[in-house]
């Protein structure tokens, strides 16, 4: 890539020299676009924020509510030192957005973390044409193909029904920011009482004042966890501690991720139940989008990005590899505690 990309990869995060910010820092800078809350894509210390409107509540709570944060509308353009700066929805979690930047007719657009399976939780995908696009590949692998949302939902809440029948207390791991609330949006109160482990519960009270309609459900503490022992759903963090875990015995533990579709991950994690729910694309969609865009130059920023960028190439793309700093997994488990 030439020196005089409009984006480049430095040590900070992926920069634009034209319109001097970057896009996703890893570290404080003078500003920054952010694509979503995720704490491997969103630095504290940085002089100025730019975010979507509907992730602006989150992204305070996870920077400081002191923060200088500017929103934007998706679709809703501003100038940065003569560039042209947009967001579109990337349907990764609430608020995330692609970054759509324009200078003398040239168009890139940075991805951040995306998905385009149904999400009730956030604003769905949408395609943005341009020359240039800087996509995640977490799982640019032809071995990802996700099944469908309702079938995966059936999945879960038929698990919870097995546990049930057998008094056992149903623990489902998942993310707290995004992973946590689509997974709570696919329940069926019927089943049974819904907790939530104190990490999670905090991101949903956020997600509940953005607007978005979630079941009820109760803080996991030793109370609710008496009341509700042999028929409640729990929802926790993957870091959750075995100490936090035991007051639910008897339990069976599942875990929604994508990495649950590769059996050897499922069986060092010892997982009842895994379920390859992702927020992030499959390899279908990533062709599909790539494809959509109308792009000729893709930058792959992280994933398995030397095989994606490899398979591109001998399709004709001219393709190539960003290094970054972003988590695989999209984000890094979040508990720090043994009490919430």
């Amino acid at each position: 890539m030439s020196e005089d990309a409009l984006i480049s990869s430095r040590e900070g995060g992926l920069y634009c020299a034209a319109g001097d910010f970057y896009i996703d820092a890893c570290q404080p800078v003078a500003r920054t676009v952010i694509t979503h809350a995720h704490s491997d894509h969103a630095c504290a210390g940085a002089g100025r924020y730019l975010t979507a409107a509907a992730g602006e509540r989150i992204l305070r709570r996870r920077i400081g509510a002191d923060a200088a944060i500017d929103s934007l509308k998706y679709g809703e353009q501003v100038d940065l030192n003569g560039v042209k700066v947009s967001l579109h929805p990337a349907g990764h979690v609430l608020g995330s957005a692609q970054v759509r930047v324009e200078y003398r007719g040239e168009v890139w657009v940075v991805t951040g973390d995306y998905k385009r399976q149904a999400d009730a939780t956030c604003a769905p995908f949408e395609v943005v044409t341009c020359h240039t696009l800087v996509t995640e590949c977490t799982f640019g692998l032809p071995i990802f193909r996700w099944r469908k949302t309702e079938e995966l939902a059936a999945e879960i809440n038929q698990w919870w029904r097995g546990n049930v029948a057998a008094g056992r207390t149903s623990v489902l791991l998942a993310y707290a920011l995004g992973k946590a609330q689509r997974v709570l949006s696919l329940l069926d109160p019927s089943i049974g009482p819904i907790l939530l482990h104190g990490a999670v519960q905090s991101m949903v009270e956020v997600y509940r004042a953005s607007g978005v309609r979630l079941p009820a459900a109760e803080h996991a503490n030793a109370e609710t966890a008496r009341a509700g022992k042999g028929r409640a759903l729990v929802i926790g963090p993957p870091g959750a501690s075995a100490l936090w875990m035991r007051k639910f015995n008897p339990l069976s533990v599942g875990i929604a991720s994508g990495w649950m579709a590769v059996r050897g991950i499922r069986r060092r994690r010892s997982a009842d139940m895994g379920v390859a729910l992702s927020d992030h694309a499959d390899w279908p969609d990533l062709m599909r989008t790539i494809s959509e865009t109308g792009a000729q130059r893709v930058i792959a920023t992280h994933g398995y990005t030397a095989q994606f960028a490899r398979y591109l190439a001998e399709t004709g793309l001219d393709a190539s590899v960003y290094a970054t700093r972003f988590s695989d997994a999209g984000e890094e488990d979040e508990t720090s505690a043994e009490e919430v």
